[in-house]
C-alpha cells in the first residue's frame, strides 16, 4: 500500500510540477518562433501627410553676362501628400531573402511654387519672383531589394541584414496661376516682368522629376525588447542617382512644350526610416515610424528648348527632392 501511495504522491508532483511548467514552456516556445524567419512578409503601409520639397537651379550667366548666377531658382514647397505603399519579402534559401515595395500618392493638391530670376546687371540681385499654387499630379516610387541575414544577436534578440537594389522614384508637380511678388523691370534690359499680375485659374507650369537609382546598398536591423515590442531601423545610401527633369511653361509662347526646359544629373541618394512594430498576433504586427527620402545632384545640364529650335545648355547647379513623413501600417507573415 506504500508503495500505491507513493506512486501516486509521485505522479500528482508530476502532473502539478507540468501544469505550473506550461505557460513558461508556452513563453520559451513563442520565443522560438518569434526568432524563426517567415517564409513570406506581407505589409501595407501608409506614409501620413508627408512633407515634400523639390528645388533646382542653373547657371546661364555664361550665356548673357546680364544674368546672374544663379540665373534661375525653382521651389516646389510646403507638398504634403499621402502616400500608399505595399511591401513584400520572401525568405529564400539560407539566409537570404528578396524583398520589394511600391508607392503612390492618393491626395497630392497642396503646396506653394516659388519662381525666382536673377540678374548680374548692378551685382547679383533678384529681378522677380512669382508665386504659383501646387495643384497635382502624384508622386510615384519602386524599391527592389535582394538581402542577407548577417547577424543573429544573441538571446533571441533580433538581427542585422544588409542588402542591394534599385528605386525609382518620380514626381510631377502642377503650378497653377502666377502671382508677381517681386518685379524689377529694368533688370535685364530687353526683358520684363509684369507688377502686379495675379493670374488664377491657369496652368502655368507642369514638372516632371526622374530619380533612377540603379544601385544602392544599406542595413536593416531589428531589436526585440520584449515578445511583443521590437524596434526596426533601416537605411541604404546610394553615390549614383540619376536625374532626369521636363520641365513645362504653359505660358511661354517663345518656348517648346515637350518639354519647355530639360536637366541631366548625377546624384547621390540616401532613404532612413525607424519603426516601432508591436505584435498584435503571432502572424500579424503593427508598425509606426519615421522615414527619409532624399536625392540630390552633384552635377547636371539645363537645357532650353526654343520654338524653332536653337537649344541651349548650362550648367544645372542644384537639383534637390526630398520627402519625409511619419509611417503606419499591418505586416501579416506566413
Amino acid at each position: 500500500m506504500s508503495g500505491a501511495r507513493e506512486r501516486r504522491i509521485w505522479t500528482s508532483l508530476v502532473v502539478a510540477l507540468a501544469l505550473l511548467m506550461a505557460p513558461a514552456a508556452l513563453a520559451w516556445a513563442q520565443d522560438g518562433e518569434l526568432q524563426a524567419r517567415p517564409r513570406v512578409e506581407l505589409s501595407l503601409r501608409s506614409w501620413l501627410f508627408t512633407a515634400g520639397e523639390t528645388k533646382w537651379s542653373h547657371n546661364a550667366s555664361g550665356l548673357d553676362p546680364r544674368l546672374g548666377n544663379p540665373t534661375s531658382k525653382l521651389t516646389y514647397k510646403d507638398n504634403d501628400t499621402h502616400i500608399i505603399e505595399l511591401a513584400g519579402r520572401v525568405n529564400v534559401v539560407r539566409r537570404w531573402f528578396v524583398q520589394g515595395d511600391v508607392g503612390f500618392s492618393v491626395s497630392f493638391n497642396r503646396g506653394l511654387n516659388v519662381d525666382d530670376d536673377f540678374t548680374a546687371v548692378g551685382g547679383q540681385q533678384l529681378f522677380s519672383r512669382t508665386h504659383s499654387d501646387v495643384t497635382g499630379s502624384g508622386t510615384q516610387y519602386v524599391n527592389l531589394n535582394v538581402g542577407y541575414r548577417a547577424v543573429e544577436f544573441s538571446g533571441r534578440r533580433g538581427y542585422l541584414d544588409v542588402f542591394g537594389g534599385l528605386q525609382y522614384w518620380r514626381t510631377e508637380y502642377e503650378a497653377t496661376g502666377v502671382r508677381q511678388e517681386v518685379c524689377n523691370p529694368s533688370g535685364i534690359p530687353g526683358l520684363s516682368c509684369t507688377p502686379n499680375l495675379n493670374l488664377t485659374g491657369v496652368l502655368a507650369i507642369t514638372n516632371t522629376t526622374h530619380w533612377i537609382t540603379p544601385i544602392h546598398v544599406g542595413l536593416n536591423t531589428e531589436y526585440r525588447f520584449t515578445r511583443h515590442v521590437s524596434m526596426d531601423f533601416k537605411a541604404s545610401v546610394s553615390p549614383v542617382s540619376v536625374l532626369y527633369n521636363e520641365d513645362v511653361h504653359h505660358l511661354r509662347t517663345d518656348l517648346q512644350q515637350d518639354p519647355s526646359f530639360s536637366m541631366w544629373g548625377l546624384g547621390v541618394s540616401a532613404n532612413a526610416g525607424a519603426s516601432l512594430k508591436f505584435m498584435l498576433t503571432r502572424n500579424l504586427a503593427l508598425t509606426g515610424g519615421y522615414r527619409v527620402m532624399w536625392n540630390r545632384t552633384y552635377t547636371g545640364t539645363w537645357e532650353n528648348h526654343p520654338v524653332g529650335g536653337g537649344s541651349e545648355t548650362a550648367p544645372l547647379t542644384e537639383f534637390q527632392t526630398i520627402r519625409h513623413g511619419a509611417t503606419v501600417g499591418l505586416t501579416a507573415s506566413f
